[in-house]
């Protein structure tokens, strides 16, 4: 008797005793769940995302289209940055006021020559309110998914309110399965090590998320 014959034999004698009116497994299971958990208008909405931004770690910022550019270059200053890498597709507009230099993303760059770059600028794709979610799925404005996993500075924009979902749910509707999809609620941390919390561990130590929009008051929220 093969392996495999002794494994199929064991689970059909642990199945012998089920009831033969339980529910098949090919048969599809309903999934009722809640698409949002109470009801809240846009503003809610967006002051609830950086509530959970600000718990997970990131340093939330708010700030409307015009002074988004000075923002962008104030936070790279206080690092200190001297290297900033720019996805091709993102908003020229945003980096017009930054001083570092500007690496772009390229297929052939090393992780080497990654880990040289202080900081990383991106767009999203969606950000979720209810879990503090920014989801990036690889298109221009975010580049590719190693830019935003080696350099330990990245600074992140959300447009406001279009990019703003309540639940996980309404984030995958907008979400296109087949892209390369990185989820992010906070900065990269573990607590493997003595249950003690490392920061900085896959990917950057500091995540900066920048709020846009037309009635952002300038802002700075940290946990």
């Amino acid at each position: 008797m093969s392996s495999r014959e002794r494994i199929l034999g064991r689970v059909r004698r642990a199945l012998t005793d089920v009831p033969q009116d339980d529910t098949p497994y090919e048969q599809a299971v309903a999934r009722d769940y809640l698409r949002e958990h109470g009801e809240r208008g846009v503003a809610e909405t967006v002051d609830l995302l950086a509530e959970n931004l600000a718990d997970y770690r990131a340093i939330v910022h708010r700030t409307d289209p015009g002074e988004l550019p000075y923002l962008i270059m104030r936070l790279l200053a206080a690092r200190g940055s001297q290297y900033v890498l720019v996805p091709p597709g993102l908003p020229p507009e945003w980096m017009s006021a930054a001083d570092p230099t500007r690496v772009h993303d390229r297929a052939v760059s090393t992780p080497h020559e990654l880990d040289k770059v202080e900081s990383v600028v991106t767009a999203c794709a969606v950000a979720v309110a209810e879990t503090g979610t920014i989801v990036l799925d690889g298109s221009p404005d975010q580049g590719r998914r190693r830019i935003t996993l080696v350099p330990d500075h990245h600074i992140c924009v959300v447009r406001v309110p279009e990019q703003v979902v309540s639940s996980v749910p309404q984030a995958l509707e907008r979400l296109d399965p087949v892209r390369p999809m990185t989820w992010i609620s906070g900065p990269s941390a573990t607590s493997d090590i003595e249950l003690d919390r490392v920061e900085g561990v896959h990917g950057p130590r500091t995540l900066e998320v920048v709020l846009v929009g037309e009635g952002q008051a300038s802002a700075d929220v940290s946990a």
